[in-house]
């Protein structure tokens, strides 16, 4: 009975840090930049038509509101932030602009 116990105890432990594991790793967020054309504006360390990607997590880190601002800039477009190029709309899910952003903010 204990060694049953002691097993189901270990999946659970397991099943747990499988679950932490299951976090999209940053190269994947990056795949899906690549395939939502993020980085036909954008670099992770150099300005392109847009501002790099780090430099966007300067501006946005520490502030309570920036997932869901990125979230919205990306969805619905922005312009004046970054200077005179505005930034369009993107045909992208929420669920995608919202890994999009976080990926931004673990670089």
């Amino acid at each position: 009975m204990r060694i049953q116990h002691a097993l189901t105890a270990l999946l659970a432990a397991s099943g747990c840090l499988l679950t932490l594991g299951a976090a999209m790793p940053a190269h994947a967020s990056q795949a899906l930049a690549s395939s939502k054309a993020c980085l036909a504006c954008h670099a992770i360390d150099k300005k392109l038509v847009g501002p790099a990607f780090q430099d966007i997590k300067g501006k946005y880190s520490g502030r309570k509101d920036a997932q869901a601002q990125m979230v919205q800039s990306i969805l619905k477009g922005s312009s004046g932030r970054w200077g005179p190029v505005p930034m369009p709309a993107n045909a992208v899910s929420e669920a995608d602009a919202n890994t999009l952003v976080k990926w931004i903010l673990s670089l």
